[in-house]
């Protein structure tokens, strides 16, 4: 006999694929809607549905956007000279938040892991060269700030980036560097405090 309602066992079961949600974290949620007598689980579907119609990948550097371009790529403000090339969009979220880079960024969606079976052409390496023979077009020079996580799947990404510019006619055009290695082997750029990223940031070396 089952002990819970099939739409609660469901509801249980989807919060428990929440990344850092184990089966009781997603019960204990679960119950809260509920209890809620302020809808709250009407409310948080509304918005996630609103955010699953509404939300895209920005055609340039394909961050989260609700539009066909995201706001810092359309930008006049922002540097097209400098590149920064994050593994996704709350690495951009954290580099906005510490305020350090004024330039434009690319979203690769993921880090090379053969362990887990995400090779090169799982990731958008292809649109990675056109955004950088396109800003090439508009400018002489350009720095490729190479801003993954200090991990065995950064390195070997970070790897593929370089090789990716050598192997490009206008490679004499761009510089490639790396963030410097203050942020801890490991560590997640999400979670760096705004200190740590800036002087990881500042730090950047050639590669």
């Amino acid at each position: 006999m089952a002990v819970l309602p099939l739409s609660v066992e469901k509801v249980i079961e989807e919060l428990g694929k929440l990344p850092g949600v184990g089966p009781k974290s997603a019960a204990r949620m679960a119950y809260h809607f509920l209890r809620s007598t302020r809808k709250d689980a009407t409310r948080l579907a509304n918005v996630l549905l609103e955010m699953d119609s509404k939300v895209i990948s920005c055609g340039k550097c394909f961050n989260v956007s609700d539009t066909p371009t995201c706001s810092i790529c359309d930008s006049p403000l922002r540097d097209p000279k400098t590149l920064c090339v994050v593994e996704d969009p709350l690495d951009v979220v954290a580099f906005e938040n510490a305020g350090i880079y004024k330039g434009v960024y690319f979203v690769l969606g993921g880090l090379i892991s053969p362990a887990d079976g995400i090779g090169a052409d799982e990731l958008r390496f292809k649109e990675l060269k056109a955004r950088i023979t396109e800003l090439l077009d508009q400018d002489s020079s350009l720095e490729i700030i190479i801003a993954v996580n200090p991990s065995l799947e950064g390195e070997a990404t970070a790897s593929y980036v370089k090789d990716l510019v050598a192997n490009l006619p206008e490679h004499d055009m761009v510089t490639v560097t790396r963030l410097a290695m203050g942020l801890p082997t490991g560590a997640d750029l999400e979670y760096a405090d705004q200190l740590t990223l800036k002087r990881s940031f500042e730090g950047r070396s050639m590669l």
